[in-house]
């Protein structure tokens, strides 16, 4: 994602984790059969979430976390700034935790992200700023996180998110040159960081991950430039595998599914696979607590502010165009309840992003993709498909 709320919870600090609940009632939820996890594997989809060391940890959040979905997102865990805090010093605490769950509930797990210009370590950007980390060295520091992480959880990581964000909001849309790792190692960097990961790992899904390089922003600037880059690095044999496409949307903006479909099957006509990775449907709220977040009454399901169907249906945009490019392999949201929402304290005035209200009530957003999966079953374009890669 482009913009992120750091949350460093006490539940992976602390070395153990403890996974709540008793283990039937976990079962019981993966079990449902109109669970989205169970209607996502009846049309071969992997419906996924990204999650935080309390998702794991909390029993109301866990019971969601593992029934409802089959593939896991670290929301920060795997990020450079966590796992190597102090040069030389690594904590592994949250990425093992995170993978252990997904081992225990039959998930698999989309590794994020090993090449960003975000969440970096303090050592890492104050020693390039300084001049004391030179450029050939934060080349070599660069390949040496990702062979450390990637060769760390060999063979169980599904996708990789390998470079993330990388293209420019602008008309035409460029590699950014002012990205931190562009304007240091040069546009080069993006091959390097896919071939390292490859060599790392032989069997994990490779990814570009970026939002609006599937038309959300309406002009396709940046899927023009999503789709040049990715033309280029293939016919330079660098091994990428697939283009995660992020899905924020905000409702004050305008969205067309169409486009997403025909945007996500133009990569797919390179061979690659697809994955939506990030989706979430934003709106302004009238009603709000002290962090931006529709407040809900304990005893009321529905947020007090009027909720727009506009979001529900463009949730359930989003997934109908996965649902008909063949090449699409999973659907992930943003985390799943407005309580954890990274929206209000990124977008002023904004939230309502999710599929549980505050109160952990499914909301019509959750029940718009409960449905179509529902109907979506034995779909033809879906059957005979390689789902593993």
């Amino acid at each position: 994602m482009n913009v992120m709320n750091f949350r460093l919870l006490t539940a992976g600090a602390a070395g153990v984790l403890v996974l709540a609940g008793a283990a039937n009632t976990v079962e019981a939820a993966s079990s449902s059969s109109d669970s989205l996890r169970a209607l996502g594997a009846q049309v071969q989809l992997r419906i996924g979430t990204a999650a935080s060391p309390l998702d794991l940890s909390d029993p109301t959040l866990s019971q969601i976390t593992a029934g409802q979905f089959s593939v896991l997102t670290p929301e920060n865990e795997m990020k450079w700034q966590v796992v190597e805090p102090q040069q030389g010093t690594f904590d592994w605490t949250g990425a093992d935790n995170l993978v252990h769950f997904a081992e225990m509930h039959e998930q698999r797990v989309r590794g994020h992200t090993l090449v960003w210009h975000n969440q970096l370590p303090n050592w890492l950007t104050q020693g390039v700023a300084s001049g004391a980390i030179s450029n050939s060295q934060l080349r070599d520091l660069l390949h040496r996180h990702i062979t450390t992480e990637v060769r760390r959880f060999r063979g169980r990581i599904w996708q990789w998110d390998v470079v993330n964000e990388m293209l420019t909001d602008s008309n035409p849309s460029q590699i950014n040159p002012n990205d931190f790792w562009v304007s240091h190692l040069g546009p080069g960097v993006i091959a390097d960081a896919f071939r390292w990961a490859r060599a790392a790992d032989r069997t994990a899904l490779l990814c570009y991950n970026d939002y609006n390089i599937a038309g959300e922003d309406g002009s396709n600037a940046k899927f023009d430039a999503a789709f040049s880059m990715v033309q280029n690095i293939l016919a330079q044999g660098v091994p990428i595998d697939c283009v995660g496409d992020q899905g924020h949307l905000d409702l004050q903006y305008g969205f067309n599914p169409g486009v997403m479909t025909q945007d996500l099957q133009q990569y797919a006509s390179l061979g690659l696979k697809v994955a939506i990775t990030e989706a979430d449907v934003r709106t302004f709220v009238e009603t709000t607590d002290s962090k931006q977040t529709p407040i809900v009454s304990p005893t009321d399901s529905t947020p007090s502010h009027t909720a727009d169907p506009a979001a529900a249906d463009w949730y359930n945009g989003m997934l109908q165009s996965c649902l008909t490019v063949q090449a699409c392999i999973s659907f992930t949201v943003w985390g799943f309840d407005d309580s954890e929402s990274w929206v209000p304290g990124t977008f002023h005035g904004e939230g309502d992003a999710d599929l549980y209200d505050v109160n952990l009530n499914p909301k019509p957003q959750y029940t718009a993709l409960q449905q179509t999966l529902s109907l979506a079953a034995g779909a033809p374009n879906r059957l005979g498909r390689n789902e593993n890669h």
